[in-house]
């Protein structure tokens, strides 16, 4: 039975994960659970699944969580705030962290669940997309295993699966395309918040929702493919394939291509990410090819989607320069949620804060560069976007 913590919990990746639990009890048993301020469903996911240690990251809701368990007939640890979440990540036995926070947010929890010898289940891209310069040298000094647990990624890494080394030539992620991949490039001006949360294939959280809707979503994730898998940008390439029933392909040296196919479940990435190299058998619903039906194919609209080039940009200046990108965009799709600027601002937003980067840009950053560089690229797109509200009024 494997002992696994859960970051993020209350979030889509955290209760499709505790889904497999529930359902494997024989094979996986939960030792710490932490949450943002989902108090009521924490409460019920402590009472059900008995975890050591609790941690709720809104600290003000420290109290009413206690007040919500106090009945029961064992006593977790309960801890609170960011530095409760980095004592649950790194707490006890268990041999695998789910990553789960939405965000750079996760990004000290990971790191510290590393520091204690514990196995990666990357659900949180943005940990590695602003951090992989310095969380792949940890992986590799503590020997855990980084295991990616997003539905692309982990579909490249089971087609990877004996692959030889040096076999592996191109990988090619594939895009839904998101809310709005068949509305006209002319019409994005107007989009509103409740337009962008409609996906029509997955259902997400609103930030990475957000994310599909710019491509965004794509362009980290090919950032993330180059930390995972070691190719250089150039061998990267995004395909936008409408049915998300082929979720991303690798090409081999003899141009052989390879895909993992199925149904749009998030749950099945999680489930190998947590059994790997096993294989678990499970009562989901088979895959069915003629239900599937037609698999189109079309070549991702760069001008239409801007926030794409911007992030292979990024990744290949490397250094501090991702980690701004990802700080741009998180604030940036804040903004956005809180219908403080326009949809097309959001990628006008993350290139002004990139470009004004290049002056401090750091080629080999540390820790504190990378959560320096994240600060400032937040507080600078803050700062420009009052700006040009200024300028309006």
């Amino acid at each position: 039975m494997k002992a696994i913590t859960l970051l993020g919990s209350t979030g889509s990746i955290g209760t499709q994960t505790l889904d497999i639990v529930e359902n494997n009890p024989d094979k996986f048993r939960i030792v710490g659970l932490a949450a943002g301020s989902n108090v009521e469903m924490l409460a019920r996911q402590v009472r059900q699944f008995r975890p050591e240690i609790v941690a709720i990251g809104n600290e003000a809701k420290l109290a009413e969580l206690k007040a919500a368990i106090a009945d029961l007939d064992y006593r977790p640890i309960i801890v609170a705030g960011a530095q409760g979440t980095i004592e649950v990540a790194s707490y006890g036995d268990a041999q695998s962290v789910v990553t789960g926070i939405v965000g750079c947010a996760g990004l000290l929890p990971t790191i510290a669940a590393i520091e204690a010898g514990k196995d990666i289940a990357l659900a949180n891209k943005e940990t590695l997309i602003a951090g992989g310069p310095v969380v792949l040298p940890l992986v590799e000094k503590h020997g855990v295993k980084l295991l990616p647990a997003d539905s692309e990624h982990s579909a490249i890494f089971q087609c990877l699966q004996g692959v030889p080394a040096g076999g592996l030539r191109r990988i090619i992620l594939t895009a839904s395309g998101g809310a709005f991949r068949d509305l006209p490039a002319e019409k994005l001006a107007s989009v509103k918040v409740a337009d962008a949360l409609k996906h029509p294939n997955w259902s997400m959280g609103q930030k990475i929702t957000i994310d599909s809707a710019t491509l965004m979503n794509k362009g980290l994730e090919v950032i993330e493919a180059h930390y995972l898998f070691g190719l250089g940008y150039e061998h990267i390439d995004i395909v936008v394939h409408p049915q998300s029933i082929i979720h991303s392909l690798i090409e081999v040296q003899d141009t052989s291509v390879l895909a993992q196919l199925g149904w749009p479940d998030m749950r099945l990435p999680l489930l190998y990410a947590l059994s790997w190299p096993d294989r678990i058998y499970t009562n989901w619903e088979k895959f069915d090819l003629v239900k599937a039906g037609d698999l189109t194919f079309r070549s991702p609209d760069r001008e239409k989607y801007p926030c794409i080039g911007l992030a292979y940009a990024a990744g290949e200046a490397g250094g501090s320069m991702p980690a701004v990108l990802n700080a741009a965009n998180e604030q940036a799709v804040a903004l956005f949620l809180a219908e403080q600027i326009q949809f097309l601002d959001i990628p006008s937003t993350i290139e002004r804060v990139c470009d004004k980067h290049r002056d401090d840009f750091t080629a080999t950053p540390s820790l504190d560069d990378i959560l320096n560089a994240d600060r400032w690229a937040r507080q600078m797109a803050i700062e420009l976007n009052q700006q040009a509200v200024a300028k309006i009024f």
